[in-house]
């Protein structure tokens, strides 16, 4: 079964569409979603094993411009 988190993103701003567009190009995201609230941008990724998603956020997502803050939940079931 994949690994499955809620990544809860806080975007500088002005920047949230860019961010939300380079997210969509990364290969383990399901959904990225703009919202309201505390936060700018939800996205859900799925991977095989939990160190694949750890790469997916220090490796891709903190490389993207306009990432202020991420909160990552692990899904405990899905």
């Amino acid at each position: 079964m994949a690994t499955r988190v809620y990544i809860l993103i806080e975007t500088a701003v002005g920047t949230t569409s860019d961010v939300a567009s380079a997210l969509k190009d990364l290969s383990m995201m399901k959904a990225v979603d703009t919202v309201t609230g505390p936060f700018d941008i939800i996205a859900v990724a799925e991977a095989d094993d939990l160190p694949s998603i750890g790469d997916l956020i220090s490796d891709g997502m903190h490389s993207i411009p306009g990432i202020v803050k991420t909160v990552t939940c692990l899904s405990v079931r899905n």
